[in-house]
């Protein structure tokens, strides 16, 4: 039977809370029947009008600065894109059916952002708690409640404050060990006898862990072949890293002996099963055959490796893909796939913080990697890496941790 859509505009005006909805104007694009009985204002009288506008300052309190807390608490949301919460606000609030008379009123605000595709505050959700008859059964009243419940409010925000600030620092103690277990556990770059590999790890910039993104090349057995891999474990810190170590040395291991990639993804896939942590992981094998000019590969739920041909075609190896490593209860054969390359041709494996960004399709970050390894496809490995990374990833950095591969077959 199939679940019955949501009415959210049905949900929207139920709500027993005060909401509005402001554009970055300011200006009310909507209000529901709790706003409309809190403010005392019918619905026609609020929208398309300037929030401050509506509601002036408080005439009958002298210290009043409430417009001047909201406009800020708004300016901050439009500025930086995230929810604000404000201390608590005394409202005298006129009353509509006799002009000049004036309700005490407390209320509680918070403002939060809707965005839009392209990351830019579409809307903010100004949510108001009313909190009156709290402040009257306390047996406060006046100006003295207002600052007592605000002093309240703020010794609770200090002491939050001091809490996260510790936890932090814990955090970022364990990003520093996970850190070094990660690059302690991922090897160096190598050179291939003639043939020339790039390796790059970069960690979030402004996450408190470090991810589970890992990488290995590996020397096959058999003819002049090499393996490269990459993978993501889901998940932060120290745990993350652990579980990246036990896959990358059991893919490694596997790749040795396996007849080609999809063997050693499903002998991996067998072996995530029984590893705490390793649910959702994903992982994209290659093996390079540089006698016959091959690369064959198999891919469990990890973004396409890149093929780019000396001549700028890009290739996507995408016509091996299947679901994560422990995806399935039962684990059966996973697919594989060949492809065939003159020399000088370039082989990237990458990790999703590379292209995925939020807010957008993948497909775009996609087309911006192909774009980036065509314009620079004379470059070699290691500044190819290098010119990759600066084009891609965000200026501030990524909110992912990104692995990248660089192979000159």
């Amino acid at each position: 039977m199939a679940q019955a859509s949501i009415d959210y505009e049905a949900v929207y005006r139920a709500l027993p809370g005060m909401v509005a909805l402001l554009t970055p104007d300011l200006v009310f694009a909507d209000v529901n029947e709790a706003y409309v009985r809190g403010t005392g204002r019918p619905r026609a009288s609020l929208l398309g009008r300037h929030v401050f506008d509506v509601f002036p300052e408080s005439v009958n309190v002298r210290e009043a600065k409430n417009s001047h807390h909201l406009r800020a608490s708004l300016l901050r949301v439009l500025a930086t894109g995230e929810r604000d919460a404000m201390a608590l606000q005394r409202y005298d609030v006129e009353t509509p059916e006799h002009s000049g008379q004036w309700q005490e009123h407390y209320w509680s605000p918070v403002n939060s952002p809707v965005l839009a595709p392209d990351g830019r505050v579409r809307l903010i959700v100004h949510r108001i708690e009313e909190v009156t008859e709290f402040v009257r059964a306390r047996g406060l009243g006046g100006d003295t409640a207002g600052r007592l419940l605000e002093a309240e409010l703020y010794t609770r925000a200090r002491e939050l404050q001091e809490l996260n600030n510790r936890l932090r620092e814990a955090h970022a103690r364990e990003r520093e060990v996970a850190l070094v277990l990660q690059k302690a556990m991922l090897p160096a770059r190598r050179q291939m006898g003639h043939h020339r590999a790039a390796v790059r790890y970069r960690p979030a910039v402004g996450a408190l862990n470090v991810c589970g993104d890992w990488y290995d090349l590996v020397d096959l057995v058999g003819g002049h072949r090499i393996g490269v891999s990459v993978g993501d474990v889901v998940g932060h810190g120290l745990e993350a890293a652990g579980v990246m170590g036990q896959l990358r040395s059991a893919l490694s291991a596997a790749s040795r002996v396996a007849d080609g990639p999809a063997q050693a993804l499903d002998v991996l896939g067998r072996y995530a099963h029984v590893v705490d942590g390793a649910e959702s992981a994903t992982a994209v094998t290659t093996f390079i055959d540089f006698d016959r000019h091959v690369v064959t590969y198999s891919s469990a739920g990890h973004p396409p490796p890149v093929l780019l041909h000396q001549d700028g075609r890009v290739e996507f190896l995408d016509r091996a893909t299947d679901p994560p490593l422990d995806a399935r209860p039962d684990p059966r054969p996973r697919p594989q796939a060949s492809t065939a390359f003159v020399p000088g041709a370039t082989l990237v494996l990458y990790t999703d913080g590379l292209i995925e960004r939020r807010h957008e399709d993948i497909d775009t970050g996609l087309r911006r990697l192909a774009d980036a390894l065509c314009r620079h496809r004379t470059l070699d490995p290691e500044p190819l890496a290098d010119t990759v990374l600066r084009e891609l990833l965000p200026p501030g950095g990524a909110t992912d941790d990104t692995a990248l591969v660089v192979v000159r077959p």
